[in-house]
């Protein structure tokens, strides 16, 4: 008998365990496997366990995939008619650490925690290395923390954690490696809180400004709860005029502001102030953040503009521009201009509004209705407001585009020219007089268009005839573009001559055409 013997083996790989006999092939003979006292169900169990051997003396087993549930002693017994017999191995299964079990928290401070667990198994392979993990309200999932580790003895093991926050809820829990692999971390320990310490972090991004006459507008971003370091936190707000030497403070007592407002009537406007921002907490005060400048609220423009000009450029556009006021004080400083634009029949405070930015002087009011009356002014504005308006100016837009589209387009083709003609298009008595045509054309697998204009009803396009083109036509006025003939489609041409009228793709040569061309050679060859 071949029988199988113990073996140690790594979680996940595939072993085979021998049991094969020699006996008389006129006896029938029985392979059956036990693992730890029990019969092993091949059908139940087919993932790990496997019989194997293709011979009626071999019932050698297969164990896939092995896991530490695997190790134990394996019996294989061989049974005939007449007698029986058996063999058994034990397995040992080497892998990751279990997990460490009691995890305690023994001690805390502000910024560290000692910790003390017990070993889970090793699993047949030295532990090597212990990592312990944090986690608090604030961090996204587990995180190694760094440690100072004391061994006591082979059984209870400990270590301390450095670099916490203060005041700052942690749990722990601990993962232990060997040469093999990371076993499962422990289950967490309980819930502690760091001791509090005075702040250390000071606000970021100090700044301000703005807000309503005779007020010092100071900002800053909030210190996140678990860097306030203690329960009772709050701001610091102190604020000088520049190049003074005395500081004014106030005291913010919400962790959550982000925001102190000083009101004095006699603050002046738009006046430079020093300005930094410090924290405290149940353990004191901690550091102020750098100092900045920050300015004080203007008082909006006193002064209107002045030369306000405007004039209409279509039936839906005005272009207005001004001057700046002559004399403005610097507490009223200009940091643009606001544009306001009514119909006759609106009321002002209904009026459309245009800003400008910076110096600009001109704008463009865009969207109105034809031949319409409209009455434009004009104002500074800062960050406390807007200032006086100017006189204002009255403005007529011109009259509506043509609304008819050119008709009876007639294309004729020739070498490598298109020559186009269509009816005049007559404006209506509300709309402005056609002053010429635009011819848009492109290739078929074009998007943008190029553009001709011309005052006449026919126009002449060299283009090479190898590709298909789309074309309009539209009328153009002081009141602006009017409405687009249908698109026409002038396909691709091999013969010399064709001629087609509106969308028609006809390119047929005509007698006509050839006749046109041979009287224009002939007229110009006579002169």
């Amino acid at each position: 008998m071949v029988s199988p013997f113990s073996m140690d083996v790594t979680v996940g790989e595939s072993i085979v365990l021998p049991c094969q006999v020699s006996h008389d092939h006129s006896l029938d003979i029985v392979f059956t496997w036990s693992f730890n006292g029990h019969l092993i169900d091949f059908e139940k169990d087919g993932d790990h366990f496997e019989k194997v051997g293709g011979q009626d003396s071999a019932g050698d087993l297969m164990i896939r995939s092995i896991q530490l549930k695997h190790a134990g002693k394996y019996v294989c017994m061989v049974q005939t008619s007449v007698d029986k017999l058996s063999a058994a191995a034990d397995l040992i299964v080497r892998g990751p650490p279990g997990p460490p079990e009691d995890v305690t928290i023994d001690e805390i401070t502000d910024t560290t925690a000692q910790l003390s667990w017990r070993p889970g198994a090793d699993n047949h392979s030295p532990i090597t290395m212990y990592v312990v993990q944090a986690r608090t309200p604030f961090s996204v999932g587990w995180q190694a923390v760094s440690t100072v580790p004391e061994v006591i003895d082979g059984r209870t093991f400990t270590a301390t954690v450095v670099g916490l926050n203060p005041w700052v809820e942690y749990e722990f829990r601990v993962v232990a490696a060997n040469l093999i692999g990371i076993g499962e971390p422990s289950r967490p320990s309980e819930n502690r809180r760091t001791e509090e310490a005075l702040p250390e972090v000071t606000p970021a991004n100090v700044s301000g400004g703005g807000g309503s006459k005779s007020e010092l507008v100071i900002t800053w971003e909030t210190v996140p709860e678990e860097l306030q370091n203690g329960g009772g936190f709050g701001y610091v707000v102190a604020f000088r005029p520049f190049g003074t030497i005395s500081w004014m403070q106030t005291v913010v007592a919400s962790p959550d502001a982000s925001r102190y407002v000083f009101r004095n009537e006699s603050l002046p406007p738009f006046s430079p102030y020093e300005v930094k921002v410090g924290v405290y907490n149940n353990k004191g005060e901690g550091s102020f953040s750098p100092v900045t400048v920050v300015y004080s609220a203007e008082e909006e423009p006193n002064r209107a503009p002045i030369t306000v000009l405007a004039r209409s450029l279509s039936a839906t556009d005005i272009e207005i521009s001004w001057a700046p006021p002559r004399e403005n004080q610097h507490k009223g400083r200009i940091q643009g201009y606001e544009v306001r634009c009514w119909r006759h029949d609106e009321k002002e405070e209904n009026a459309r509004k245009v800003r400008t930015v910076g110096n600009q002087t001109s704008a463009k009011v865009t969207n109105l209705q034809g031949n319409e009356l409209y009455h434009l002014a004009v104002k500074a504005y800062n960050t406390a407001g807007t200032g006086p308006s100017s006189a204002m100016v009255n403005v007529t837009t011109k009259k509506p585009p043509p609304s008819q589209p050119p008709g009876n387009i007639i294309w004729n083709s020739s070498d490598s020219k298109i020559i186009l003609n269509w009816d005049q298009v007559k404006a209506l008595d509300n709309e402005s007089e056609v002053r010429g045509y635009k011819v848009l054309y492109r290739w078929n697998r074009q998007s943008s268009a190029s553009v001709i204009e011309t005052n006449r009803t026919s126009v002449e396009l060299s283009l090479p005839f190898d590709e298909d083109y789309i074309i309009e036509i539209k009328p153009f006025s002081d009141g602006g573009d009017g409405s687009s003939s249908e698109q026409i489609r002038i396909p691709k041409i091999s013969n010399a001559y064709a001629r087609g009228g509106g969308s028609s793709t006809s390119n047929a040569c005509t007698l006509s055409a050839i006749s046109t061309i041979m009287i224009s050679l002939t007229a110009r060859s006579s002169l």
